[in-house]
């Protein structure tokens, strides 16, 4: 699934923070020229907007999904990930200990 940690990576210092800080993520550029974050979201009910495809992947917690043209939440736990569509909006719950995730950014 995923990497534990990056190398030669350029991280942005200050935090993206968003819904109040229920979630809070760091940029990443990688040596190869792709995008990444790593984030956490604490214990809320959260919309989401996309711009570009992205793959998240759960590296800590769990949490619920709704994805786009989907009727059904799905529960996400460490160790999987899930895919959202470019200019589409997901719905993530959290309810608990906070979600740690890894955002790839599939521009």
């Amino acid at each position: 699934m995923g990497n534990k940690s990056f190398s030669g990576v350029t991280v942005d210092t200050v935090a993206n923070v968003y819904f109040d800080g229920r979630c809070v993520s760091h940029s990443l550029r990688l040596p190869d020229g792709s995008r990444k974050s790593v984030g956490v979201v604490l214990p809320s009910r959260l919309s989401f907007g996309t711009g570009v495809a992205e793959r998240m992947d759960c590296v800590g917690g769990t949490c619920r999904i709704l994805l786009p043209g989907e009727d059904t939440w799905r529960q996400v736990s460490s160790g999987e990930s899930f895919d959202v569509p470019a200019d589409s909006r997901f719905e993530i719950e959290v309810a608990g200990e906070p979600f740690h995730y890894v955002c790839h950014y599939l521009d």
